[in-house]
């Protein structure tokens, strides 16, 4: 089939080289424009971009869909027969999703109609979910609302992170895709009930908020690992926390603690229900350590709090 690729961070990568492992023709990449990056701020192409060049597809990369004539026009113009977009971060509007023959396929990183929108991996993590997936969705003018083609299950588990079921559900994706190119099935309409939205991650969202309970916080730290990241405060200081998990029980002489007070100088912090024991730690610009090494170096003494 003659496609066109709009995509834009790594996780669409195994998808754009599968389409062309099976045999498809790419006519088009779409991606975000080059943004400044690393310490001279230059423009950095995205890992899309990086990869469609040096494959040798053409690269567009317009600033914006919405009201832009000429570049529907050009989107029309490439006799497309689907279109599949992953993480390509802009609306389709009407007239390009309208332009391909078979319509435009995405791949979501979640089991629809839960968790639409920008983070939907982290939020399944934070949440608790005991399993998400990909979809496979042809899309409509609403944001992740349309009909569901296919889906894959993948179970999540305390040890889930977010940097491993990134990269497990682009692999699932990817192939996902493909079969639903070669194999066409009836779209799902998504059902009415169930729908939640997973908004756009910042900074902010990585502060750890030690009133929250242990199993809360783990999640968290699990979730945004690796961005945004999580962290707290300690002696005035920015601690980044990589690792961390739920203590079954205060250690005998412990006692429960404020939220945020280490109860001994081996990392245990206490939270608003229970008590966290850090596992992995990093001070900005320096290398991330288990938390007993990174403890011999800079010590948490007991009956300090963090986060203040």
């Amino acid at each position: 089939m003659r496609l066109a690729f709009l995509g834009t961070p790594a996780f669409a990568l195994p998808a754009l080289g599968a389409l062309a492992a099976a045999g498809h023709e790419i006519a088009a990449v779409y991606c975000q424009k080059p943004r400044p990056a690393g310490r001279g701020q230059q423009p950095r192409p995205c890992p899309v971009h990086r990869a469609a060049l040096a494959a040798g597809y053409p690269v567009r990369t317009p600033e914006r869909l919405r009201g832009n004539a000429d570049e529907a026009a050009q989107f029309a113009s490439l006799g497309l027969d689907a279109a599949v977009v992953v993480a390509y971060g802009l609306l389709l509007p009407p007239a390009f999703l309208a332009s391909p023959r078979e319509g435009c396929l995405n791949i979501h990183a979640s089991l629809l109609p839960r968790w639409r929108g920008a983070a939907p991996i982290q939020a399944a993590i934070l949440a608790g979910d005991a399993e998400t997936g990909v979809s496979i969705m042809r899309m409509d003018k609403g944001l992740d609302t349309g009909p569901v083609l296919a889906e894959a299950r993948v179970a999540i588990d305390e040890t889930t992170t977010a940097a491993a079921l990134h990269d497990r559900l682009a692999v699932l994706g990817a192939g996902l895709v493909v079969d639903v190119l070669a194999h066409p099935r009836p779209a799902r309409p998504q059902p009415a009930e169930g729908a939640l939205y997973a908004p756009k991650l910042t900074r902010a969202d990585g502060r750890i908020d030690w009133t929250r309970p242990a199993a809360e916080i783990a999640r968290r730290i699990r979730a945004l690992n690796p961005w945004p990241g999580t962290f707290t405060e300690a002696g005035g200081q920015t601690l980044k926390l990589l690792a961390a998990a739920p203590a079954a029980a205060p250690p005998a002489g412990t006692g429960s603690g404020a939220p945020g007070e280490v109860l001994d100088e081996a990392g245990l912090i206490a939270c608003g229900e229970g008590a966290l024991r850090l596992e992995r730690l990093q001070r900005p610009g320096r290398a991330a350590l288990a938390a007993a090494e990174f403890l011999r170096g800079h010590p948490l003494r007991r009956g300090m709090r963090l986060g203040t």
